[in-house]
């Protein structure tokens, strides 16, 4: 979806530690769903204009979806500190209530980048989301029972993760059972250089089959 068929918003979401910097997102037709997205590790450059998670907010709204991304506590203008992930969570949380304050009958998407793509899976029990999506999840941040997520979830990860190895990824999710979907681009980097548009793509064909083609 071209941006000319967007409308965008900047506006303050009020979280746990006080104002969270925000950015809406959405067609100028009635959206089709919602979508929040968070962003990768505060304290090494994250933030909600990350071009990682800038696509991902694209692939929503090509979708049809109104889509949020915000500042983690002490980033940008938002207020507060780094809280180790566990504010981080609750900063994630506040931002999904905001959304369905403003949309309570659509469905609301999660997702999130490296650090931000464990944020969302941690938020996920409370947020309860339609479906997920991970990109370059750290799995040693998950110490955490997994079985609630019974939604769609896929995983996008690089072949060439620096960061994150696949193997190690795949380990986890080997003992997932069932496990979320998992979607290896080759050649990729942590941070997809060159490689957004298959990120993209992978979106939204996922989200875009029926929900009984992807459980």
């Amino acid at each position: 979806m071209p941006a000319s068929d967007s409308l965008v918003e900047d506006l303050v979401v009020v979280g746990p530690e006080g104002a969270l910097e925000a950015k809406l997102e959405r067609p100028n037709d009635t959206p089709l769903a919602t979508a929040l997205i968070c962003h990768p590790h505060p304290l090494h450059g994250g933030t909600m204009d990350n071009k990682v998670v800038y696509t991902l907010a694209r692939s929503f709204l090509a979708l049809g979806a109104a889509v949020l991304r915000f500042n983690f506590r002490g980033v940008g203008a938002s207020a507060g500190s780094y809280a180790e992930g566990v504010g981080e969570t609750e900063d994630a949380v506040s931002a999904s209530a905001w959304l369905r304050e403003r949309w309570p009958a659509l469905p609301l998407y999660l997702g999130g980048f490296s650090f931000g793509a464990a944020v969302a899976v941690r938020s996920a029990p409370a947020i309860r989301p339609t479906g997920l999506v991970t990109v370059a999840l750290p799995v040693e941040r998950l110490a955490i029972e997994l079985s609630f997520l019974k939604v769609p979830w896929l995983l996008i990860h690089g072949s060439d993760d620096e960061l994150v190895s696949l193997d190690s990824l795949i380990d986890w999710l080997n003992d997932q059972a069932p496990g979320p979907e998992l979607e290896v681009i080759p050649g990729a980097d942590h941070f997809f250089h060159g490689k957004l548009t298959q990120l993209k793509n992978g979106v939204t064909r996922f989200f875009a089959l029926p929900p009984a083609a992807v459980e």
